[in-house]
C-alpha cells in the first residue's frame, strides 16, 4: 500500500475514533427525545439496515450456525444493559465524564474479568498497572472532592455497571469463532432491535412530532457514523494493522468525549477527570502493551 493510501487510512481510523467520541453527545441530546431502550431500537435499526449494502460489498456471508445465533442472543441481552446504563448515566450525569470514564475502564474491568475467568495470569506489572487504574478511577469519581454524594452519585454507578457488561458482550462474542466479526455485530444489531420491540418498547406511543432537525442529525450521526462507519472502520482496522496496533487509536476516543462535552454541552470537566483519564490510559497500555505509535510497514 502507498504512503499516500496509508495516510488515507490512519485518517479514516482518526474519523473514527472522532464518531465514537462524539456519540456519548448524541446520546445525551436524544435522550431529550427518547428513552433507553427507543433511542436503541432506532439507532441500531438504521445501522443494521445501512451495514447491508457494506457487508455485500465485502463479499462477506450473512449465514449463521445456531451457536452463533445463541451468542448473539446472549450478547444481545448484556449489549442491552450496557446501552441501557450508559444511556442513563449519561443523562443523568455528564457525556465527556461517561465517554472518558467508560470506555478507559472497559478494557480494565475486561482484564479483571478474564483473570477471574482464569483465561489470563496478573504478573507483577499487572498489578502495577490496575493499582494505577484504580487511582485513575478514583481520579474520575471526584474523590479527592471527599463528598459522598458526589463520589457515589447515581450516574456513576451506572457508568460503573455499563463498564462491566460491555466486557460481558467482548468475551461472548469472541467464543463466534465461525462468524465475521462485521456480520456478528450486524445480528446483534438487528436482534437487540428485535428484543426492544418485542418487550420495552412500543413504537405506537412514540412522539415522532418531536423528531426535529437536531434529532435527525443525532440519531444519523450516532447510527451511520458512530456505529456503521467507526466499527467497519475499525474492523478493518484490525485486518490490515492488527489488533494491538489498532488499539492506540482507541485512547483518542476518552479525549474526544471530554472535548466534545466541553464544545457542545458546555459541560465543565475539572482537572481531577483529566489526571484520573491520564492514569486509566496508561494502566491500559501497560496491561495490554499497546503501542501509542502505530508500527511502519504494517499494513498490508
Amino acid at each position: 500500500m502507498s504512503i499516500t493510501n496509508k495516510n488515507i487510512f490512519y485518517l479514516l481510523l482518526l474519523l473514527a475514533m472522532i464518531g465514537w467520541g462524539i456519540s456519548c453527545v448524541n446520546i445525551k441530546v436524544l435522550s431529550r427525545y427518547l428513552d433507553e431502550f427507543e433511542t436503541m431500537f432506532f439507532r441500531f435499526f438504521i445501522t443494521a439496515i445501512t451495514l447491508i449494502p457494506i457487508i455485500s460489498y465485502l463479499k462477506i456471508s450473512f449465514r449463521i450456525d445456531l451457536k452463533s445465533f445463541l451468542l448473539v442472543l446472549l450478547s444481545a441481552l448484556a449489549f442491552i444493559g450496557y446501552m441501557k446504563y450508559y444511556f442513563l448515566g449519561t443523562q443523568l450525569g455528564s457525556a465527556g465524564l461517561g465517554g472518558a470514564f467508560v470506555m478507559t475502564l472497559i478494557p480494565i474491568n475486561t482484564f479483571i474479568i478474564l483473570a477471574l475467568l482464569r483465561e489470563k495470569k496478573i504478573t507483577k506489572k499487572d498489578t502495577l498497572a490496575l493499582i494505577i487504574g484504580a487511582i485513575g478511577v478514583t481520579l474520575m469519581l471526584n474523590i479527592l472532592t471527599f463528598k459522598v454524594e458526589e463520589i457515589f452519585a447515581t450516574h456513576n454507578i451506572y457508568f460503573i455497571i455499563a463498564s462491566v457488561l460491555w466486557p460481558m458482550v467482548m468475551i461472548i462474542s469472541s467464543k463466534a469463532t465461525n462468524l465475521s466479526p462485521i456480520v456478528f455485530t450486524f445480528y446483534l444489531y438487528i436482534v437487540t432491535c428485535v428484543l426492544n420491540f418485542l418487550f420495552f418498547i412500543d413504537i405506537t406511543t412514540v412522539n415522532y412530532g418531536s423528531f426535529d432537525f437536531v434529532f435527525w442529525i443525532n440519531i444519523l450521526c450516532i447510527s451511520v457514523f458512530a456505529s456503521t462507519f467507526s466499527y467497519t472502520i475499525y474492523f478493518m482496522g484490525i485486518e490490515k494493522l492488527g489488533a494491538r496496533d489498532i488499539s492506540s487509536f482507541l485512547f483518542l476516543v476518552p479525549i474526544f468525549a471530554i472535548v466534545f462535552g466541553i464544545i457542545f454541552l458546555d459541560e465543565k470537566i475539572n482537572f481531577s477527570i483529566i489526571i484520573g483519564t491520564v492514569f486509566t490510559i496508561v494502566a491500559v497500555k501497560i496491561l495490554n502493551n499497546i503501542n501509542f505509535i502505530p508500527r511502519k510497514n504494517t499494513i498490508r
